[in-house]
């Protein structure tokens, strides 16, 4: 029997599943609570854009809300959530404190995408060319982001790294940590080997780890691979490409800068071989799980396979030396038999470890489990009420004082 709970999701943006993993990802857990019968509710400062997903077509409740404002806390008051899951920890420092104070027994979720403090060390490790070390992620986006986990009751993670990095490297109890990736199948009627052509990197350039890829290609991997193999094209798609990424585009070089793509699985499933050499990161990329979906192996770096595959075989190779990398890359652009192989690679990948129907039921009976059992499971986590009463106290009061001066003289 279905039941009624209300869910509220404060989303960072409106989902956008056609332009990044994230917007992906947010429409697998909408779908996850919608066949349990859930009641949602999806709000959100940001601007509902041209590519944004329509909620409303689902039965989803949508509604703008304004930052440092009391207003909100009367949306909370009356809707009333029996959930609240907040989409990336800085959502969560904007609005738990109020979900705290107006809704406090409502269980709080957050959805961590990616660990964004393991992100910004890698970023400044490449920024300052040295090698990351875990030194690197004790950074105050840390300390945020950590209070963050501390103050919700449950942290969803795409990562068996990210999980075991917080348990270890900042002491998080298990408890506060699910592990739950994206969901994700092999597509049907997928071109054969002799009926692909080309190269192709595919990413939202509102991410940074895109932009820095996309230009490494360029200056890096491209000029080598390009003199190796003359005649095929680097394709390069991504919504809201920058002026600096449309200046890379170079038709001499084969280096063609494409814009976004109307449908990603049509443009990854017609190409040999997705090249993404990703220098820094963190979660999992929602690109290369695009790849082993279309049937289209990859070439990749450590940052980028990092927790996709477990101890099973890489879709391609993991290369980080240029060379190798592009070395790689021809191997597999010329070699149909390694190509098929690898292909099959990550079909196992996705069958083993991306398979919905491994992870939705055990996701619900575990939230209905925090829901009976939530006081119990908060008193487990005292660092978090510490948390709680102390760093929102002062979030709080920042956040009223911007209310206040915000207000318009009479």
């Amino acid at each position: 029997m279905l039941k009624s709970i209300s869910l509220l999701i404060i989303g960072f943006v409106w989902p956008e599943p056609k332009s990044s993993a994230a917007g992906n990802r947010m429409m697998q857990l909408i779908e996850l609570f919608l066949v349990d019968g859930y009641e949602i509710t999806f709000a959100s400062t940001a601007l509902n854009l041209e590519f944004s997903e329509d909620l409303s077509i689902f039965g989803i409740e949508c509604k703008s809300i304004e930052l440092n404002s009391s207003t909100f806390d009367e949306f909370l008051k009356k809707l009333s959530p029996t959930i609240v899951l907040f989409d990336r920890f800085m959502v969560e420092e904007q609005f738990g404190w109020r979900v705290s104070e107006n809704c406090p027994n409502a269980l709080k979720i957050l959805d961590t995408e990616d660990l964004h403090c393991l992100r910004q060390a890698r970023q400044l490790a490449v920024k300052e060319n040295r090698e990351f070390t875990f030194d690197d992620l004790f950074t105050d986006v840390a300390k945020r982001e950590i209070a963050s986990i501390l103050r919700c009751d449950v942290s969803l993670m795409v990562s068996e790294f990210e999980i075991e990095l917080l348990q270890n490297q900042f002491k998080i109890s298990k408890e506060l940590l699910y592990y739950l990736p994206i969901f994700a199948n092999k597509l049907d009627d997928i071109p054969s080997f002799d009926k692909r052509n080309d190269f192709v990197f595919i990413g939202n350039f509102l991410h940074e780890p895109n932009w820095d890829c996309v230009r490494y290609l360029s200056e890096i991997i491209w000029p080598i691979l390009h003199m190796k193999l003359p005649e095929t094209k680097m394709l390069i798609y991504g919504a809201y490409p920058a002026q600096k990424v449309l200046q890379l585009h170079n038709e001499k070089q084969n280096f063609h800068i494409m814009g976004r793509a109307e449908n990603a699985f049509d443009v990854v499933k017609n190409v040999k071989l997705v090249l993404a050499p990703i220098r820094f990161g963190a979660g999992i990329k929602g690109k290369l799980i695009e790849a082993m979906q279309c049937g289209t192996p990859s070439v990749t770096t450590p940052v980028g396979a990092e927790a996709m595959y477990g101890n099973l075989n890489w879709n391609g190779f993991v290369k980080d030396n240029p060379n190798d990398f592009v070395d790689a890359a021809v191997l597999l652009y010329q070699e149909e038999k390694l190509w098929n192989k690898s292909q099959k690679n990550g079909f196992d990948i996705l069958e083993n470890r991306y398979k919905k129907s491994l992870f939705a039921e055990d996701f619900i009976i575990h939230v209905d489990s925090l829901l009976d059992h939530l006081e119990r499971h908060r008193n487990a986590n005292f660092m978090g009420a510490i948390l709680q009463h102390h760093s929102h106290s002062s979030t709080k009061y920042m956040g009223k004082w911007i209310e206040e001066k915000n207000k318009k003289p009479n």
